[in-house]
């Protein structure tokens, strides 16, 4: 079983053997997901879109609309560049 260390500001480093299972490279990202007293890492592929159902919510939320938060993030992207040109 590979096992990892960490470091004195929490950081890990992931073993080969499991870069390699979970066909990991540099700079790709992977979330780490605590279920009951386990951390399961999953590599994220794609976009913020391809990951919205992997998004766990109280029985109290809405469930997020990720289109909605992806506009509305380019839109005030947009804004703030042409507030710049001024």
């Amino acid at each position: 079983m590979p096992v990892a260390t960490i470091t004195s500001k929490g950081q890990i480093t992931i073993p080969k053997e499991i870069r390699e299972a979970l066909h990991l490279k540099q700079n790709n990202k992977v979330a780490i997901v605590a279920e009951e007293g386990v951390a399961i890492i999953k590599p994220i592929r794609g976009n913020i879109l391809d990951i919205g159902a992997s998004v766990k919510l109280s029985a109290k939320e809405k469930p997020i609309d990720f289109k909605k938060v992806r506009k509305e993030t380019l839109r005030k992207i947009a804004e703030h560049a042409a507030g710049e040109g001024k």
